[in-house]
């Protein structure tokens, strides 16, 4: 077994470039139907600002995280005007389904916003012949705090304010503990109405990370995709949780950015102990991204982020979004074309792409490690 590796992104060049907000939304859905036969295919064309090289033929099947999946269809209209032979087709089902259709062979590649569990990798080695699925990094960003309270504009938070919020010891808006933090806010005795995700996610995953990572002791449930108190309002989807936030006075939710952003959601400041409280921005889940480690064992590419940060203008609350694929194993009827498609979404052309759309790209350390990896794929 190879050594685990842990490499810090904080190079010249693994900085995010962030130079638009980054939008994570779950939008539209694209049906999935049965693949077709690929078959090698070989031929370069320029699209997008950079070399696409098609591969294979026919349909290509994935599903997983909303949160990618503007980014998604940004690749997908640049690989296929390069390479008409092919056909993506991605479902924005969630993390939680999308992993779990490609355990059951149903897709070539999964998204998702965390990791797989040890007992996913696992089991992937049903569905990858002599190999197993890894974890390719594609894009981040933050996971906001977005609240709807008449007459607060601005709200700070810390950790353990959060976790009582969420798990119900804190019942009303005008809290001493939340006071306490904002000496300058009027607080109305509005109950507060916390909202989850109701399928599995991993934007909750990330989101019950932090809370168990940085107060265990307010938040003892330890990191799911699955939300682990019983009762309470929820929704599917963040665009679900987002719009239900947006209609309830009172509400607090978690979701990417973008969501609340759309919704016009106003959005907590988290006080971590850093100098100033920090905002959910790209700029500052980037900082964040930026000290991360890798923790997969090559060519696993599975990155782990420090929720308990305390830098300046780092946001803790930040989420990678991967695609996961077999490392060996791979359908030889779709093989070509997921190498052809993954290797375009790292590349220097496609990361920039999506920088179009709002996402933050990859730092170029990682991503010319994922073309590498990609590459290997068999």
């Amino acid at each position: 077994m190879k050594s685990q590796s842990k490499i810090r992104f904080r190079t010249a060049a693994g900085i995010l470039a962030l130079s638009s907000a980054l939008v994570l939304s779950a939008c539209g859905s694209d049906d999935n139907s049965d693949s077709g036969d690929d078959k090698g295919g070989g031929e370069s064309s320029a699209a997008a600002g950079g070399d696409i090289k098609c591969g294979g033929s026919g349909e290509l099947l994935a599903s997983g995280a909303s949160s990618q999946d503007n980014a998604v269809q940004q690749w997908v209209a640049d690989y296929q005007a390069a390479c008409p032979d092919v056909t993506v087709n991605y479902k924005p089902v969630g993390s939680g389904a999308g992993i779990e259709e490609f355990l059951n062979g149903q897709t070539a590649f999964a998204g998702s916003d965390s990791a797989l569990e040890p007992e996913e990798v696992e089991k992937s080695k049903e569905v990858c012949s002599g190999g197993q699925g890894i974890n390719l990094p594609m894009v981040g960003g933050p996971v906001a705090i977005a609240y709807h309270v008449e007459g607060v504009d601005e709200l700070v938070l810390d950790a353990e304010t959060l976790a009582n919020v969420f798990n119900g010891k804190i019942g009303n808006w005008n809290d001493e503990a939340i006071a306490k933090l904002n000496p300058d806010a009027e607080l109305p005795d509005t109950k507060i109405q916390p909202v989850h995700r109701s399928d599995e996610s991993g934007t909750t995953e990330n989101f019950t990370a932090y809370l168990n990572t940085v107060v265990k002791d307010a938040w003892p449930d330890e990191a799911d995709k699955k939300w682990p108190i019983e009762g309470g309002q929820a929704a599917t989807g963040s665009a679900g949780v987002s719009s239900q936030v947006k209609q309830t006075d009172g509400a607090i939710s978690y979701m990417e950015i973008s969501h609340a952003e759309s919704n016009d959601l106003a959005t907590v400041k988290l006080d971590t102990g850093a100098a100033e409280p920090v905002e959910a921005t790209v700029e500052n889940a980037s900082q964040a991204i930026a000290v991360g480690e890798r923790v997969g064992e090559a060519p696993d590419m599975a990155l782990e982020l420090d929720y308990a940060t305390k830098e300046d203008g780092a946001y803790p609350i930040t989420l990678v979004t991967y695609e996961i694929a077999c490392d060996k194993g791979n359908k030889p009827e779709s093989l070509d074309a997921v190498k052809s498609f993954l290797g375009y979404t790292a590349s220097e052309a496609g990361q920039q792409s999506v920088v179009e759309v709002g996402y933050a790209p990859l730092p170029a350390e990682i991503a010319a490690e994922v073309v590498k990896t990609v590459d290997s794929l068999s």
